[in-house]
Order: C-alpha cells, then sequence, then structure tokens
C-alpha cells in the first residue's frame, strides 16, 4: 500500500496514528471527527498517477446532513442522492472517495468512479460484512476500485480476531 484514504469518521488521533505506521494517510472530516477539525481538511484533493482524486466524508454541509437524515428514514439508502452531492463538491475529480453512508460503492458515473470502500470497523447493518477498498491507478490516468469484504474477522475491543 503506497497511501491510505480515510474517508472520514476517523473520531480519533490514535486511528491516523496506527494508520500512518503501515502508510502516509490522507484523511477527510466526517460528522464525527470534531476533536480533528484542525488536522483534516472537509475534502482532500490529490493527484496521483495522473489521477485527479477526490477524498471526502460526503455528508455536504449541516443543513445537507440533517435533510439527508429525513430522506434516509422517508426513502431509504439511495447511492444517486449521495452521488449528485459529491460530484456536485468535486465535478473536476476522476475518483471520487466518500464514507458517509459506510455502505460499499464501486460505479462509474460517466467518466468518475464513485467509490466508497464501507466501514472496516463494521458493516452498517448487521447482515453486511465489514470491508475495506482498493484503488489501483495504472500509471496513465486510469483508476480501478476493488471492494474486499472483511470475512472471518470482528473487531473486539477494537482488535480485529480472526472468528473462522
Amino acid at each position: 500500500v503506497g497511501l491510505i484514504l480515510h474517508a472520514g469518521d476517523v473520531s480519533s488521533e490514535a486511528v491516523l496514528q496506527e494508520l500512518e505506521q503501515v502508510a502516509p494517510v490522507k484523511a477527510a472530516f466526517g460528522n464525527r471527527d470534531w476533536a480533528l477539525s484542525e488536522r483534516i481538511p472537509w475534502v482532500n484533493y490529490l493527484e496521483q498517477g495522473g489521477v485527479r482524486l477526490a477524498l471526502m466524508h460526503g455528508h455536504g454541509s449541516w443543513w445537507h446532513y440533517f435533510w439527508d437524515k429525513w430522506a434516509y428514514v422517508a426513502q431509504g439508502y439511495r447511492l444517486e442522492r449521495y452521488a449528485r452531492l459529491v460530484v456536485s463538491a468535486a465535478p473536476e475529480a476522476d475518483v471520487i472517495v466518500f464514507g458517509h453512508t459506510h455502505r460499499a460503492e464501486n460505479v462509474r458515473m460517466g467518466e468518475c468512479l464513485i467509490f466508497n470502500p464501507g466501514s472496516a470497523s463494521r458493516g452498517f447493518r448487521r447482515s453486511e460484512l465489514p470491508s475495506y477498498g482498493i484503488l489501483e491507478l495504472d500509471g496513465a490516468g486510469g483508476a480501478r476500485g476493488q471492494i474486499i469484504k472483511l470475512e472471518g474477522y470482528q473487531v473486539v475491543g477494537g482488535k480485529w480476531l480472526r472468528i473462522s
């Protein structure tokens, strides 16, 4: 791994410090990151291998965040709702990495890859496995995403344990 992208809801400086032992880390400010507001930007723009990346949490403004809570209760999860928001926040990006929904997504919308690695600490619902994502950049401006489900592991007391 050459670079770790954390799409928000870091919650603790200790998470960043632990990840930095593996590789350099870029993060985006999530709705649970008030203690880290001085350290983490709302959107982190990067260029890697000729690919313009936008790393964000994807909850938008606080008005949008509260409106979306109502929409989620009324309509359920809809990727299109979040995709419109993240694309409008970074229309020039080739790849947008976001995390707010904690639901793994790896879809192309036009020329843009919309990528949400899910949540490595837990699935959004009990029926959903935790996951992480890998972005492969070909060095010529191309990007491909992969979602890896964490089968056989569970987080207990902040540590990964093999359960199978």
